[in-house]
């Protein structure tokens, strides 16, 4: 090594750090793929407690007791999580049979217009009934395999809920039981690191709620005045979507469009489509920079290389996931810049010694 020069010898020792650190994370994702049944519960509670906590602790500085604080809380997220949920479904069965029409006479419109290229659409339009009963007979071939699925979502929904409460209740001993299992002279810097991820996660649900909330409330007003059923329902879904960046406002806005497309016609879709571009662009330019500035930053190109990763690992949940979990190790890294930095090796340790009170 000493025939190398020292540049190369650089590069090959940060190589070295690059493959040990893919090598612990490959091997962490297929553990977490391995136990997702107790590891899922375990995260979403963890985003929940971040969304959570504020309301929390306004109630036990109300002097309500931290279980009653907490047990009331989860009542509420059960209250709001299934009425969206249900207003949501309701929306989109009313209307199904309606679109799917809207569509059909689309196609024809345009089969009308263009001529082959169009018909090729009318009978993808006419066929939609077709593949959809075709699809819903094999997933009934499956049906036990999907009353597992259920099962286990409903399963571990059940476990986050409860995880939450604890979390809640017991989120005044985490630091000392950081403390109890953490390495002698590491709970100092343990500690800092998981209380800077988790103000980081804490900002990312926090700014991403506001934004969510003033999105829906646009829409749904846009929606109610050009007088589109189910305004409230397609509100709760962009409320919803707003947790997945960039692609549960696209998924949102179009549903919104084709319901509009089916009950008032394409005019009415169109004027949807600009309510629904300009509340886009109002977020990308206005609310995302002013927010989400003072709560996490990371450029738009990180959230979209991060969101299409967790994608690729675990589907929608792991596009739900990928950001906040992006932002908690944001955190942790300004977090070490902030220790050392600018330091040396004897400041350094000087600073682990002195721990959190001392950073």
């Amino acid at each position: 090594m000493q025939l190398l020069p020292e540049p190369v010898r650089r590069l090959a020792a940060w190589c070295a750090v690059l493959l040990l650190v893919a090598g612990v994370a490959w091997v962490g994702i297929r553990l977490c793929a391995e136990l997702r049944t107790a590891v899922v519960p375990v995260l979403l509670a963890l985003l929940g407690t971040a969304l959570l906590g504020p309301l929390h602790r306004r109630l036990v500085k109300a002097h309500v007791n931290r279980s009653v604080a907490a047990g009331l809380t989860c009542v509420a997220v059960v209250a709001v999580v299934g009425g969206a949920v249900y207003i949501i479904v309701a929306a989109l069965i009313d209307t199904g049979d309606q679109i799917l029409a809207s569509l059909k006479t689309a196609a024809q419109d345009l089969a009308d217009h263009f001529g082959a290229a169009g018909t090729s659409l009318d009978d993808m339009a006419s066929n939609a009934r077709e593949l959809l009963d075709k699809f819903g007979g094999t997933a009934a071939s499956g049906v036990i395999s999907g009353v597992s699925v259920v099962g286990e979502t409903l399963a571990m929904a059940v476990l986050a809920l409860l995880l939450v409460f604890f979390f809640l209740r017991d989120s005044d001993r985490a630091a000392g039981l950081l403390h109890a299992v953490a390495p002698r002279g590491s709970a100092g810097m343990l500690e800092a690191m998981a209380r800077r991820a988790f103000r980081a996660v804490e900002g990312f649900m926090r700014g991403t709620t506001f934004i969510a909330l003033i999105d829906a409330l646009c829409i749904t007003v846009g929606l109610l005045v050009l007088d589109v059923p189910g305004a409230l329902g397609l509100g709760a879904l962009v409320f919803v979507g707003a947790y997945v960046p960039y692609l549960g406002a696209f998924v949102s806005g179009a549903v919104a469009v084709l319901v509009a497309l089916a009950d008032r016609g394409f005019v009415i879709a169109l004027w949807v489509l600009g309510v629904v571009l300009a509340v886009q662009l109002l977020e990308g330019h206005v609310l995302q920079p002013v927010i989400q500035s003072r709560t996490v930053q990371m450029h738009p190109a990180v959230v979209m290389v991060t969101i299409t990763a967790g994608a690729s690992v675990a589907g929608v949940l792991g596009m739900l996931l990928a950001v906040p979990l992006t932002a908690a190790a944001f955190g942790v890294v300004h977090e070490l810049r902030d220790r050392y930095g600018d330091q040396g090796p004897a400041d350094a340790q000087a600073a682990d010694a002195q721990g959190p009170a001392g950073s």
